[in-house]
């Protein structure tokens, strides 16, 4: 295992180097060598919430498909390979975008502890930490079929381009969904080795989910990103954020309800098709909760509901998997 030299770590909170918004005793602040940890702070591995948003949509597509035609024993590997390549390439990700936006961090308040711009690692270490990750990465990739490799392989320039949209477009969150829900397309061709319209929906609907909850996830951030020119949607929207935010709600649900109709109606499977479903309504219903509760001009309202898209879209997964049970 490749072996970091250990680096100095600035005071950022109650732990030595610890994030601004990383929770409160993370288990990398708890329990992770003290030389690793500004690498897994680098990765977010101490903000868990990235690594499931992206997860979640394998999943989706892992029971969508499975609904299809059946549980294999191979999906077993695919929903575990997936929760170890989502963690993989969040961290990748993640190390990407703070080489990329190191100077810009430096100058947002709740950015300035990250691990580069607070000079805990280095610009060329963190590329050695991406490119280790990456590579661990690849590997998981190489079990799947030649489709699965090549839309693995073909998501790495959206993993590319993502951290410079905010710098050219106000709606930087169309490329985060992009990149973030491409494992809805992988995940589904892994398992059936195609990629039908029922998939693309689903991907559609996650890129949506994504424009919600990372505008929410913005709005922490909308006055220091004024201030140095980074633009975001929740720049763009403003005051008028609660009715876009309602906008990807439906367009979110009507997607991903697509998505089960254009799976389930050829099977005529009237339970099947209604407990899918269900969950479908289930998301749309936890989605307008966190509307009832958000706070866009308090950070803290902003981040607990950003986080709570988590469990909303646990529970898609879980009715799903219910509906390729029967």
């Amino acid at each position: 295992m490749t072996q970091f030299p250990e680096t100095p770590e600035a005071e950022a909170g109650p732990v030595a180097g610890m994030v601004a918004d990383a929770p409160a005793g993370n288990w990398v602040d708890r329990f992770a060598p003290r030389a690793s940890r500004p690498y897994l702070r680098l990765s977010r591995a101490d903000r868990p919430i990235g690594t499931w948003l992206l997860l979640i949509p394998c999943l989706w597509a892992i029971a969508l498909a499975a609904a299809v035609d059946g549980y294999r024993l191979w999906d077993l590997w695919l929903a575990l390979s997936c929760a170890a390549g989502a963690f993989l390439m969040r961290g990748a990700g993640c190390t990407w975008n703070d080489i990329t936006d190191r100077d810009f961090d430096a100058r947002v308040t709740r950015t300035r502890s990250r691990p580069i711009p607070s000079g805990q690692v280095t610009p060329r270490q963190a590329l050695v930490w991406m490119a280790v990750q990456a590579g661990l990465a690849a590997l998981i990739l190489f079990t799947y079929n030649a489709l699965a490799i090549a839309l693995g392989i073909a998501s790495l320039a959206l993993v590319a381009i993502y951290p410079f949209a905010k710098r050219f477009t106000w709606w930087p969150q169309v490329f985060l969904g992009l990149a973030f829900n491409w494992g809805a397309v992988l995940a589904w061709a892994a398992h059936a080795g195609t990629v039908p319209p029922a998939a693309l929906a689903l991907y559609a609907s996650g890129i949506t989910w994504t424009l919600f909850y990372d505008t929410i996830y913005a709005h922490q951030d909308r006055e220091d990103d004024a201030l140095i020119g980074v633009k975001s949607t929740a720049r763009l929207f403003g005051t008028d954020t609660g009715w876009w935010l309602k906008l990807f709600l439906l367009a979110t649900v009507a997607l991903m309800g697509l998505a089960v109709l254009l799976a389930l109606l050829p099977a005529r499977q009237p339970l099947q098709l209604a407990v899918a479903l269900g969950g479908v309504w289930a998301f749309g219903w936890h989605m307008v909760r966190q509307m009832a509760r958000l706070n866009i001009d308090d950070p803290a309202s902003c981040l607990a509901q950003f986080r709570a898209n988590r469990d909303a879209g646990f529970i898609v997964a879980l009715f799903l998997a219910a509906a390729a049970a029967l």
